[in-house]
């Protein structure tokens, strides 16, 4: 299964392509169709999420092991 998706930030407009198996990260140029609809529905305060079941942002690497989720 290849292992790849399609991440948006905050306050950033641009798309982009983490290929976690290829180890890359890309800018998206272009978007178009369904990819499109769902940037925009972003842009407007909506969340998409689809075939993934973990993810959080942190402001740093070391922020993961540094205790970030222990109580």
């Amino acid at each position: 299964m290849s292992k790849v998706v399609v991440i948006g930030f905050p306050g950033d407009p641009n798309l982009y392509l983490a290929d976690v198996n290829a180890g890359t990260f890309t800018p998206l140029s272009n978007v178009t169709g369904a990819l499109a609809s769902a940037s925009q529905l972003r842009a407007s305060g909506g969340v998409v999420i689809k075939d993934v079941d973990f993810a959080v942002a942190v402001s740093s690497a070391a922020s993961v092991s540094a205790g970030l989720f222990d109580t």
